[in-house]
């Protein structure tokens, strides 16, 4: 009972409310729509955290939502013991620099008293979400050895599942609880999602194509004589 509350209805409740939350808060609060940069109070530890999360986390989910969308293919990747061998060592890299790079970023909200005053209670939640997300998937690379085949058995068929409206949690369970933990904190930060400031993960500025051409007059006082 408590493996279909945890992966076959809280996951339909996280994408609903990403998307209600998420939609509304659009139109009634749009200015609030951005990242909320901090970034001219503190930079340096910033550029440390921020530049190696986003290029490293952009490769991990990509992987994941290749061998969610096609699975077929995603086998055939790792069907060679070499190109295993490598998509694992690169995975533990990447999630290794993902772990170092969200933990700077909460030093520096701790650290710094500037950022630390504008960092909300959601902005505290999420990032403690994200900690454990990647924390829990560095140690099921480290311990749980060749996720990369066995996700395609046990997560990607749940994953379907979900997706055809049709939550075939036996898939998960039984798996040990980190993995649990782990495909469960990833629908928690989809229901944090709208509330945070990751929705500018999904803001386009579309209205820029449409928008007239802005003349900018560049003034500069010349040097006489």
């Amino acid at each position: 009972m408590t493996d279909m509350i945890l992966f076959g209805v809280f996951p339909y409740v996280a994408v609903a409310l990403m998307i209600g939350v998420g939609i509304y808060r659009y139109f009634v609060d749009r200015y609030s729509w951005s990242s909320q940069s901090s970034q001219f109070l503190e930079s340096r530890v910033l550029f440390w955290g921020s530049v190696p999360w986003h290029y490293a986390i952009l490769i991990i989910l990509m992987a994941h939502f290749l061998a969610f969308l096609i699975p077929s293919g995603w086998a055939v990747v790792v069907g060679s013991p070499l190109r295993l061998y490598l998509l694992e060592v690169t995975g533990l890299a990447l999630g290794i620099s993902t772990l170092i790079a969200v933990a700077l970023l909460i030093f520096r909200r701790i650290g710094n008293a500037r950022v630390s005053a504008v960092t909300t209670v959601v902005d505290w939640l999420v990032l403690l979400a994200l900690l454990l997300q990647v924390a829990t998937g560095v140690y099921i690379a480290f311990t749980l050895r060749w996720g990369s085949v066995w996700y395609l058995h046990t997560a990607t068929p749940w994953l379907w599942s979900l997706f055809k409206l049709d939550p075939q949690v036996h898939y998960l369970a039984a798996l040990p609880a980190v993995v649990k933990l782990h495909a469960f904190n990833a629908f928690l930060i989809l229901a944090l999602f709208p509330f945070s400031r990751l929705v500018h993960v999904v803001s386009v500025p579309l209205t820029y194509l449409s928008r007239p051409y802005q003349v900018v007059v560049w003034y500069r006082q010349r040097r006489t004589g």
